[in-house]
């Protein structure tokens, strides 16, 4: 089943700071030269979605903690639903499922098998 959306730990409506990486309540930090460029993504923080495995697939189940861009790369912190692993990727790499936890599908491989993976 898909778990309550945090409360805390993540970072919504400003661009991460260092320190915020080394909380624990980001996963990364855009940066240029030394200073900092990252601007929040207009998209609801925390969410639901799936991640695009790069090595299977296989679409991992996860929750959007950060969504960030330095004006070239749409960026996103999540982590895995299943072993609450810290992963950063494009938005690209998202399929964004919202934060109505009643419309998702299960988070298992059902669903990778219905979108023919």
């Amino acid at each position: 089943m898909w778990p309550p959306l945090p409360a805390t730990g993540f970072i919504k409506g400003r661009a991460a700071t260092k320190q915020d990486v080394n909380s624990g309540d980001a996963a990364f930090f855009l940066e240029s030269n030394g200073k900092p460029e990252g601007r929040p993504l207009n998209i609801d923080i925390p969410q639901y979605a799936l991640l695009r495995d790069e090595t299977t697939g296989a679409d991992v189940p996860v929750i959007i903690v950060q969504a960030e861009t330095n004006g070239v790369s749409d960026i996103v912190g999540c982590i895995a639903v299943g072993n609450h692993t810290l992963h950063i990727a494009t938005l690209k790499e998202v399929s964004l499922l919202g934060t109505d936890i009643t419309n998702l599908p299960a988070p298992n491989n059902a669903l990778e098998r219905e979108r023919g993976q």
